[in-house]
C-alpha cells in the first residue's frame, strides 16, 4: 500500500498534521549550512522571452516559466547574501504533499500552486511569505493511484504527468487546468463574502465525449477500455487551449465557442509538456518531435515531424523510452529536446521554421546519460542537466546520488552547429532546473553522495558563464527533502521556491 511505503521511508518521523516546517532527517547538525560565497550578478546575453498573449506574465505563470519553455525568469532569485531557508509541510502524517508546480498570481501576489495530499491533487492558494494555505480546492483522484494499490507497483503512480501539474494562468490570473475527470476547467480566486479566500470554477470543458476514459476506479480497478487521460494543457498565440494525453491525442479548444479539435498520434505517447510560440507549438512525443498549428477551425496540423533515437528501453532517470524533455525554444528560431540514445544521450538543436538540423552532440559519460526535465534557453545557449541514475526518493538509498553532470551547450553564430561550453560536476538528481537572466546563475537541487549515509539536500548556485559552483544553501536532510522531480521556481521578489516530498521549501536572501 502507498501510505505502508512512505511510512517505511518516513524513518519514524511524521510530517505535521497540521501546518508546520517539513521535518529534518538525522545528520542535520553535522553539516555546514553554507558553502561558497555571495554571487555577483552578471547577466545572460539574449533578447527576452516574449509574452503569449493568452497566459498569464513571463516567469509567473506555468512550470516552465513562460510559453517558450525556456525556464529562465526575467527577475534575480537569490544571490547567496546571508540566506535563510523556510519550509512548510503540505501534507501530513506519513503522507507527502510535494508542491509539483508553483505560479505566482501578478494581481493578488499569492502563490497558486498544485501539490499532493497524499496521492490526490490540490490547488493551493499559498502567502508567499509565510508559506501558509490560504484557500484549497482539491482534485479529482487520479486512476494511476488505484492501479498502484491494487498491483502493488508504485511505478504506476510515479511516472504519471497527468492530472494538473501541467496547467497554466491566464492573464487574469485563472488557472487552467485538466483533471482527472477529463474536465479542462478555468479557476479564479477571491475573498468571498466572509473575507476568506477561496477558489472558483469560472469555466469547465468536458472532454469526455473526445477521449476514451474507461478508468480505474476503487469498485472497477481493471477495467477492459482504453483510459487515456490528459496530461497537459496551454495556450496557443491565437487564444485557443491545446491539449495532449499520455496516448498521443492532442487537441484544442475555443474557450469562446467550446469547440473541440484533435487528431491523434497513431502509436506514440506523450509524457511531457508542450511549448508555444508565435508560429504555432512544438510537442514531442515518445517517438518524434513535432512543429504544429491550428487549422483554421482549430484541428491541429502537422508542420513538419523529425523522428530521433528513442534508444532500446527506459534509463535510470527517464519515466518512460523516449526523450525526457518538454520542447524548448530559444535565440531566434531554434527549439530543442535531448534523444534517448543508448550510449550518450544526444541534445538536438532544429530551427523553428523547417525542422532542419542544428546540431546533434551527445552529453555526459558514455553509459550514464539521461535526462527528465526540460532544457533551459536563453539567448543561443542551453543548459542540460544530467538525471540518469534517479527513479524516485523511494528507490534513492541513504547517502546515494545519481550518476550527475550538468552541462553548457551553444549553438554557434549562424546555427552553424553546437559546442559544449562546460560541464558541472554537480549531481543535482531530478528537480527541473531554472535559470535567472539578470543574475546569470542557473540554480539546481543538489545531492551529493556521501559515506555517513546522510541525506543531505542543497539548494545551489552555479554561474551559467563558466559553469563554477557560486554557492550552496543546505535546505534540510532526509526524504522529506527530496524533490521527487519537482521544479525550482523564483518569484518576482527574489526568492526560490522548491517542491519537497514533504511540501514547499523557500530560499530567500537576508542582505
Amino acid at each position: 500500500m502507498i501510505a505502508g511505503a512512505l511510512g517505511a521511508f518516513a524513518l519514524g518521523t511524521a510530517l505535521p498534521a497540521n501546518a508546520g516546517p517539513v521535518p529534518d532527517g538525522p545528520g542535520k547538525g553535522l553539516l555546514p549550512a553554507y558553502v561558497g560565497a555571495p554571487a555577483t550578478p552578471r547577466p545572460l546575453p539574449g533578447r527576452p522571452i516574449p509574452a503569449n498573449p493568452h497566459q498569464g506574465p513571463v516567469g509567473l505563470s506555468s512550470m516552465h516559466a513562460d510559453s517558450y519553455a525556456s525556464d529562465t525568469y526575467p527577475f534575480k532569485g537569490p544571490l547567496g547574501r546571508d540566506p535563510r531557508v523556510r519550509s512548510e509541510a503540505k501534507g501530513g502524517g506519513l503522507l507527502p504533499g510535494l508542491c509539483s508546480t508553483v505560479t505566482f498570481a501578478k494581481r493578488t501576489g499569492l502563490i497558486v500552486a498544485q501539490c499532493t495530499r497524499g496521492q490526490t491533487f490540490t490547488l493551493r492558494l499559498i502567502d508567499p511569505k509565510t508559506l501558509k494555505d490560504l484557500a484549497t480546492y482539491e482534485l479529482p483522484q487520479r486512476p494511476s493511484t488505484v492501479q498502484a494499490v491494487f498491483s502493488g507497483n508504485l511505478d504506476k503512480v510515479l511516472t504519471d504527468t497527468s492530472g494538473g501539474a501541467y496547467y497554466y494562468l491566464d492573464p487574469q490570473d485563472r488557472v487552467v487546468l485538466a483533471d482527472s475527470a477529463f474536465h479542462v476547467r478555468r479557476f479564479a480566486h477571491g475573498k468571498g463574502p466572509d473575507g476568506r479566500w477561496r477558489f472558483t470554477v469560472t469555466d469547465d470543458w468536458d472532454l469526455r465525449g473526445h477521449l476514451p476514459h474507461d478508468c480505474a476506479t476503487w469498485t472497477n480497478p481493471w477495467p477492459r477500455g482504453e483510459c487515456d487521460p490528459i496530461t497537459a494543457v496551454g495556450p496557443d498565440w491565437t487564444g485557443l487551449i491545446w491539449w495532449i494525453t499520455r496516448n498521443g491525442r492532442i487537441g484544442t479548444i475555443n474557450p469562446a465557442s467550446g469547440v473541440v479539435r484533435k487528431v491523434r498520434l497513431e502509436g506514440e505517447g506523450i509524457q511531457n509538456s508542450f511549448a508555444a510560440a508565435e508560429d504555432g507549438v512544438s510537442i514531442v512525443s515518445d517517438h518524434a518531435l513535432y512543429r504544429m498549428r491550428a487549422a483554421a477551425d482549430g484541428t491541429p496540423r502537422v508542420l513538419w515531424r523529425r523522428a530521433y533515437d528513442r534508444g532500446s528501453g527506459r534509463k535510470p532517470g527517464q519515466i518512460d523510452q523516449g526523450s525526457g524533455t518538454t520542447p524548448t525554444f530559444f535565440g531566434d528560431e531554434y527549439v530543442a529536446i535531448t534523444d534517448n540514445a543508448d550510449d550518450r544521450m544526444h541534445v538536438i538543436v532544429r530551427r523553428r521554421v523547417d525542422g532542419g538540423l542544428v546540431c546533434q552532440i551527445p552529453v555526459f559519460r558514455s553509459g550514464a546519460s539521461a535526462t527528465d526535465n526540460s532544457l533551459i534557453g536563453y539567448g543561443n545557449s542551453l543548459f542540460v542537466e544530467n538525471n540518469y541514475g534517479y527513479r524516485n526518493f523511494f528507490e534513492l538509498p541513504p547517502g546515494g546520488s545519481n550518476a550527475g553532470g550538468v552541462s553548457r551547450v551553444d549553438v554557434a553564430p549562424g546555427g552553424r552547429g553546437c559546442r559544449t561550453v562546460w560541464e558541472s560536476r554537480e549531481h543535482s538528481p531530478s528537480t527541473v532546473a531554472k535559470a535567472s537572466v539578470p543574475n546569470g546563475l542557473v540554480y539546481l537541487y543538489v545531492k551529493e553522495p556521501r559515506k555517513d549515509l546522510i541525506d543531505a539536500w542543497y539548494f545551489t548556485a552555479v554561474d551559467a558563464h563558466t559553469g563554477r559552483t557560486v554557492y550552496k544553501v543546505l535546505t534540510g536532510t532526509g526524504k522529506w527533502f527530496d524533490n521527487n522531480w519537482a521544479p525550482i521556481t523564483l518569484g518576482p521578489d527574489g526568492t526560490a521556491y522548491v517542491g519537497v516530498v514533504g511540501g514547499l521549501v523557500a530560499v530567500r536572501d537576508r542582505a
